[in-house]
């Protein structure tokens, strides 16, 4: 038999291949050690995929639901009167870009019930901001916004979040007293502001920090029970994109009139966010090197195949097979193990991605245990995010070693020498 005429990875090279990943009795430790090669390399890539998709999924929601909830740009300018800031908020709301400018007054209080207790954020908004905030208004999982802001200084009507309702024990339609954190004046000292309030609504956004701490009120209710006068604490200015935060706020601070002062949610957040960038970053660098090792596998399952294969490799050489076709051979068998469990590893990620709502579910009530506490990880629930472009490195990552995994042992196969391999056959 004589190759010089055949092409690289040629139909004969590609059947020996095929017969050499073949499990045989005789054989059972090579197939052994390709199969414990292609699960680990199944396992690595797949639990990457998981692991990076959550961490993207949990960057996400977090970004998504702090900068839905909260205003991309702050506004604050102090001793202006109401018509001055009135003219300052229609200037803003004229920038390019700017979406949303409300102004809150805001500050922590005690909340109490028959029920419970708690520390509480109050927000005071205009009943129409408050409307146009989609994040708040459109969940609503109790009562509604009918009657918020209506009455003398904006009535007594509040929203509550649900943890924060549900810890207080009350829902729409009961009572909660508020206690300010000053008070008035009087011989015997200082007296805590208290008024009872009636929970309009129960709102759910999903991030547990929110729900279980803030409540809305209607800004002329926060301004008389916080003692603000007619001021507010500051203007809060939100984009149609959020990365233009930084970009704009010359226009802001020009279009809020002298001595304003403007910071943006980058300020505000930045170690949060750098935090899980560098979080990201070092568990894919951790679990890529799993891939790696696992890969390193097919090293020992080549080995033995080589050496359980002298034989045949001599007797190849013997009627014509040259070197590189030798080589050719073993380096299909390591490469179809590192890539069918690359390929089987990214079906399963991608899979478990797919479903991993249901999944976490299944956990929960099959160990009756919580698999994602949400009062720990401020999500009601794991979330994941699949990047195509992630899901490609990974791939060609673990293809490339599992390549490269082989090219020792194949080009040791192709070294052979046929007289040594025959001398005691």
């Amino acid at each position: 038999m004589r190759d010089e005429g055949a092409p690289p990875f040629s139909a004969w090279e590609r059947e020996i291949a095929a017969r050499y990943l073949r499990a045989r009795r005789d054989e059972g430790g090579v197939a052994l050690i390709a199969v414990i090669s292609f699960i680990a390399i199944t396992l690595a890539v797949s639990v990457l995929i998981i692991v990076i998709s959550v961490m993207n999924g949990f960057r996400s929601d977090l970004s998504n639901l702090i900068l839905g909830f909260n205003g991309h740009d702050y506004v604050v300018v102090s001793g202006q009167s109401p018509p001055q800031r009135e003219a300052a908020i229609g200037r803003i709301r004229a920038v390019p870009h700017v979406a949303q400018a409300v102004p809150v007054v805001e500050s922590e209080a005690f909340a109490q019930s028959q029920n419970g207790a708690a520390g509480a954020v109050v927000r005071g908004v205009e009943p129409a901001d408050l409307k146009a905030m989609k994040l708040v208004a459109g969940n609503i999982k109790d009562g509604s916004l009918a009657g918020f802001g209506d009455g003398d200084d904006g009535g007594d009507r509040i929203l509550l979040g649900a943890r924060l309702a549900q810890a207080l024990g009350v829902k729409a339609g009961d009572m909660v007293t508020l206690t300010g954190p000053s008070g008035a004046e009087t011989a015997l000292g200082t007296v805590p502001v208290q008024k009872a309030y009636t929970v309009g609504g129960v709102f759910e956004v999903g991030m547990s920090e929110y729900d279980q701490t803030f409540i809305y009120m209607p800004l002329k209710q926060a301004q008389l029970f916080f003692g603000r006068g007619d001021g507010v604490d500051y203007i809060e200015v939100k984009l149609d994109d959020v990365d233009l935060a930084p970009t704009i706020k010359p226009a802001l601070a020009e279009a809020a009139g002298p001595g304003a002062a403007v910071s943006d949610w980058t300020e505000k957040n930045q170690d949060y966010f750098g935090a899980l960038q560098v979080e990201h970053n070092v568990m894919f660098l951790i679990l890529a090197l799993l891939v790696l090792i696992a890969s390193l596998n097919i090293i020992s399952a080549l080995v033995m195949l080589v050496k359980n294969k002298a034989r045949d490799i001599a007797i190849l050489r013997t009627i014509g097979a040259r070197q590189s076709s030798i080589m050719r051979i073993f380096f299909m068998c390591g490469s179809a193990i590192g890539a069918l469990g690359t390929a089987a590893g990214v079906a399963i990620g991608v899979l478990f991605c797919a479903f991993i709502v249901p999944i976490q579910h299944f956990v929960e009530w099959l160990f009756g245990v919580q698999v994602f506490n949400a009062k720990i990880y401020f999500l009601s629930q794991l979330p994941a995010k699949l990047d195509p472009q992630e899901v490609v490195i990974i791939t060609v990552f673990s293809l490339l070693c599992a390549f490269l995994s082989t090219l020792y042992p194949a080009w040791r196969a192709s070294r052979l020498d046929p007289v040594e391999a025959l001398r005691y056959e």
